[in-house]
Order: structure tokens, then sequence, then C-alpha cells
């Protein structure tokens, strides 16, 4: 059984958006999504991992909220100097998809050491092993370079370019460069402080 987060958010769309980020940064958990705490069901409240609840959600159950202060994770749209609660942590969501990203991985590699204490992926779902170019293509393109850039960079064709990074993404399965930063980070590829 693996580890649950809990997102509570009254908005659908932005609920099923950031499930699908969480589980691609940390595919081994299980993520539940609720409008609000009073739709969580009995006896399930304690058993997250993490909550990630939206400003409102707090300002409605600040107290279900205060008791697990350590486990929540408050969706913000404020600006970083102005913090809705004092003591919580907060997810700036305002923010370009990069930066959301990257906000993501810190979270996940500070409180849980690159995932060392979330439980390892089955070997049935490990992805084809990357050859070294297209390791070292896949690094440069979550860096931020460009396809010239990368095939200067790299000393080979424009179209060599292109081609090993539909191979990666094939691959891997992927089809964003967000979820390929998230994939080169949790996997030890490059450091968040790369991206």
């Amino acid at each position: 059984m693996f580890p649950k987060i809990a997102i509570i958010h009254p908005d659908t769309l932005a609920a099923i958006g950031l499930k699908q980020m969480l589980q691609e940064v940390m595919p081994t958990i299980d993520v539940d999504t609720y409008r609000s705490v009073k739709d969580m069901p009995d006896g399930l409240a304690d058993g997250y991992i993490h909550y990630f609840a939206a400003t409102s959600a707090v300002v409605n159950d600040v107290h279900f909220f205060t008791e697990r202060q350590r486990k929540t994770i408050i969706l913000c749209t404020s600006a970083p100097d102005n913090p809705p609660f004092t003591g919580f942590h907060c997810l700036y969501t305002s923010v370009p998809e990069k930066q959301l990203v990257k906000s993501l991985l810190t979270l996940e590699q500070s409180a849980h050491a690159s995932g060392r204490h979330l439980p390892k992926i089955s070997s049935g779902t490990q992805e084809r092993q990357l050859s070294t170019r297209e390791i070292e293509v896949m690094t440069l393109i979550v860096k931020g370079h460009i396809n010239k850039e990368i095939a200067d960079r790299l000393n080979i064709s424009l179209a060599t370019v292109v081609t090993h990074r539909h191979n990666i993404m094939e691959k891997l399965g992927l089809k964003s460069v967000s979820a390929l930063t998230i994939y080169a980070v949790t996997r030890g590829y490059i450091s968040i402080s790369d991206i």
C-alpha cells in the first residue's frame, strides 16, 4: 500500500492538475482529491502524509489544518512576502509552470530526502534505459537549452537533436518538458539548482 496525499481544493480542474503533477514527482504515492474537509470519508483524515489545501479550504476548516500543520501545504496565490498563514508551508501556484515544478521537486526532496522515505518504484514500471547521448541531450533540455544550442554544444546536427528528443520522450512515455524535468531530477540526472 502506497502513502497517501490529499488535495483539498474547491476547483476540480486545479485539483486534477496538481494531482497529475504530484504523481509525476512521486510515482509511488496515491493522491485523493476533495472539494472540502467535509467531503473526506470518516476515519481517513489522519491517514495522509500530506494535505495540499487551497487557502479557502484552510480558512473554512482552520482547526483541522492547525492540528495537522506540519503535514499541510497551503496552495497560495499571494506573493511569497505576504503568506496567508504563518507557520504553514506554502506552494505558490501563480507562477510559471517551470517554477511550480521546481517548487514541487524542492518540497519532495527536502521533505522526503530525494524519495528515500517513499516506496521504490517496482521493476515492472521501470522505463527502458536511455543511451549516454540521450542522457546528455535530456540534461541540456531540462536545463533550458533550445535544440540549436544542444546541437552546437554536443557537436551534432539539429536533426539528430530532434531525433534524440523524440526517442527520449517515447522511451520514457512522457509528453512535456515539465514531466521530463521531474524525471531527470527525481532520478538524479540533474539537481534542482540546475533548472
